[in-house]
């Protein structure tokens, strides 16, 4: 490995900060962006990607930058999943307990459905030539979004599979508009909502702070904190310790990766590597916690590591994304998007509005947000509704999407090594059977738990 390959990186993490700086001013000066909440690694992506050699090339990138854009996303989700159990907190409380089991349920619901009716697509448009995992890209897009995608395109590398850039591409592309449609039709459904008294808190949508809109807070005696200083520097930096943790777990994993592979271990071998880095790292947080040193670990923290990493692999992941390629697939992307909508909408309206017993409709909005963006996509629709955070949902869905994100992580492995071994259909009908238990997981889990609310 010599040192152009180095600067080569640095070279194209440069220019992914570039546009990514460029996305944040444009967020905050352009209206449509901020009406619909578009973030600013999507905006400073997609910037480069029509700038670039892929469609105008106006700007003259060398191409093995690109092929490291392509290669940035399935390399950063690693330790992005791998930090997931680290800090994660277990509540004790039985009415916290009430409350999130049967939201859980129905959040991994949607995720294995979305699955499911995006592999229909092979089947509605039976002249395309398909790869083989044509439509698994609505639930990874979706439920998953921008940073999943890289995770998509990782799991298709390591499996030898050289559909793994268009698989990527389609990801990108179905996350982008899961995240600006997801928020658009949530909207419209809060309007609705609230004239029908469906919302508790809510009477009229309420406004949306301008620094929600903008993407930051002018003043800085009201800016959030990154997080707790957990170490002193005189000794470790607190992110730097966070990290370490992150990337020596990322280590363990590759390294044991490799033993699995190298002693052709069944099964185990068919394991990615952020699986192996997820299953280590909650060892090792349980180990933090059994040797009473969990005070080490702050979540704010960690995910400001996370979330850091997560925006250069979004960026990079638009970037490179391979426009002929999806084109192709044009119609098909279009009919699991529309199928998706329409599904998620229903499927969640209908379960929380008689499975969810109290703030079902504030329930619902934040799910909805989750399913079609990401996690914050769901906090931003329910900051609509209860602008104070008066309701206890807050904590409800942050807790629930903890259990569906890593539910959710284990079942794409499975999902993969059923679809490669023995085709579309067992694997379709797997992920419509999953989907149906989670379903009716939560509407028991609902008429046990919450039979006196």
């Amino acid at each position: 490995m010599t040192s152009k390959i180095f600067m080569d990186l640095l070279n194209a993490l440069g220019l992914l900060g570039l546009f990514l700086i460029l996305g944040t001013f444009l967020r905050a000066k352009i209206k449509f962006f901020q009406t619909t909440f578009i973030p600013a690694s999507v905006i400073g992506g997609f910037l480069l990607l029509l700038l670039g050699p892929i469609c105008f090339n106006l700007i003259k990138i060398p191409e093995e930058w690109l092929k490291i854009f392509s290669l940035i996303p399935g390399v950063l989700i690693v330790p992005i999943v791998a930090s997931v159990p680290l800090g994660l907190k277990s509540s004790s409380e039985k009415k916290s307990v009430k409350n999130i089991l049967p939201l859980a349920f129905i959040g991994i619901a949607i995720a294995m459905l979305q699955f499911g009716f995006g592999f229909s697509a092979q089947y509605i448009f039976p002249n395309y030539d398909f790869y083989k995992t044509f439509g698994w890209e609505l639930g990874i897009g979706f439920v998953g979004g921008h940073g999943t995608a890289g995770l998509l395109g990782n799991m298709l590398q390591s499996a030898n599979l050289d559909f793994w850039e268009i698989a990527q591409g389609v990801a990108t592309t179905t996350a982008t508009f899961g995240l600006v449609g997801g928020i658009l039709i949530g909207m419209l459904l809060i309007n609705i909502a609230s004239r029908k008294n469906f919302t508790a808190i809510l009477k009229k949508p309420g406004d949306i702070p301008e620094s929600f809109k903008i993407g930051f807070v002018k003043d800085v005696e009201n800016q959030p904190k990154l997080g707790r200083e957990t170490t002193l520097t005189s000794s470790v930096d607190t992110l730097a310790f966070h990290a370490a943790i992150i990337f020596g777990v990322c280590l363990i994993s590759s390294q044991l990766q490799a033993f699995i592979k190298a002693y052709k271990i069944p099964i185990l071998d068919k394991i990615s590597i952020w699986a192996y880095a997820m299953i280590i790292m909650f060892i090792v947080w349980k180990i933090f916690v059994r040797l009473k040193v969990d005070f080490l670990i702050d979540s704010n923290t960690k995910s400001r590591i996370s979330g850091s990493l997560t925006e250069f692999a979004v960026t990079a992941a638009i970037a490179s994304l391979p426009i002929k390629a999806v084109f192709t697939y044009l119609v098909p992307i279009l009919y699991i998007v529309i199928i998706g909508f329409i599904v998620t909408t229903l499927f969640l309206f209908y379960m929380c509005k008689f499975f969810i017993k109290d703030y079902w409709f504030e329930h619902m909005i934040a799910t909805f947000g989750m399913a079609t963006g990401v996690f914050l996509t769901g906090i931003l629709l329910l900051r609509v509704c209860d602008p104070d955070f008066k309701s206890p949902v807050l904590a409800n869905y942050s807790l629930s999407y903890t259990i569906t994100s890593v539910v959710y992580f284990v079942f794409l492995n499975i999902i993969l090594t059923l679809l490669l071994t023995k085709g579309l259909f067992f694997g379709m009908s797997f992920t419509f059977i999953v989907g149906f238990l989670f379903m009716f997981a939560a509407i028991i889990s609902s008429k046990i738990l919450l039979k006196n609310k």
